[in-house]
């Protein structure tokens, strides 16, 4: 089982790009506007309460918070994935729902694939940057989707990021989002894909990168995203990065 990532060199701030290949089953949460473009091979995917079909052609979009994870593939894949930061979209139109698949031929995919070409080519700045521009705008058009998660689920939602560096319960949620807890907890994860628990820990270490990203001392991070101290931030850091709070800032 191997997975192979190699980074695209793009121009523009704010944009980044991977070409991959693999055998192995992708879980993860997105913390970007992510727009997948499937090159060869066939997989089932799960994301918000849905499980999707896709093959060659077909363009996976997903925004940040979205949980993405393989349930089945039918040998290798490869594609190529370019996300946008969500200060980029937010900035140009304000946040979207946006449809999660658009089909090989779909004609509301034309954008993300001027797009994906002009990575690929190795565009120069301007170009890649009007390719850009189009894929924000096809964003907005996109940006009608019926919302599968329900009033609770989304209002649990917005309380884990208000209140994402303070202690919170699962009685807060409960209160917050007018279900009793047994029935809240069996929703989130049926239409999130985690538990409450583990999406506020996905948020917190997101939030943390974004900090060592801007010169925040690893030491000083912790208190601010609401972990207990430097030992239990970096347990989730390098469980989900995959790397140290240190070694990430120093990448960055």
């Amino acid at each position: 089982m191997t997975t192979r990532a190699d980074l695209l060199p793009v121009p523009v701030p704010g944009v980044r790009a991977t070409r991959w290949s693999t055998d192995e089953l992708y879980a993860g949460m997105k913390e970007t506007y992510a727009i997948g473009r499937i090159e060869a091979g066939r997989s089932e995917w799960w994301s918000r309460g849905k499980v999707w079909s896709c093959g060659p052609g077909s363009l996976q979009i997903l925004q940040p918070g979205d949980v993405h994870r393989d349930v089945s593939r039918d040998g290798p894949g490869t594609g190529q994935c370019v996300t946008l930061s969500a200060q980029m979209v937010e900035s140009a139109i304000g946040k979207v729902y946006v449809h999660t698949q658009l089909a090989a031929d779909d004609a509301r995919g034309a954008a993300f694939h001027r797009l994906h070409h002009a990575v690929r080519a190795g565009a120069d700045r301007l170009e890649i940057e009007a390719a850009v521009a189009e894929a924000i705008a096809a964003l907005a058009a996109l940006g009608d989707a019926q919302r599968e998660h329900t009033r609770p689920v989304r209002r649990a939602i917005e309380l884990l990021r208000e209140r994402l560096a303070e202690p919170v319960t699962l009685d807060d949620l409960a209160a917050h989002a007018g279900l009793d807890k047994y029935h809240l907890s069996r929703a989130f994860r049926a239409q999130v894909g985690m538990s409450p628990y583990a999406y506020l820990t996905r948020l917190r270490i997101m939030r943390a990168k974004e900090m060592l990203a801007a010169g925040v001392k690893p030491r000083d991070v912790a208190p601010q995203v609401g972990l207990y101290d430097q030992s239990q931030l970096n347990r989730h850091f390098r469980r989900i990065v995959g790397t140290t709070p240190g070694q990430y800032a120093r990448s960055a």
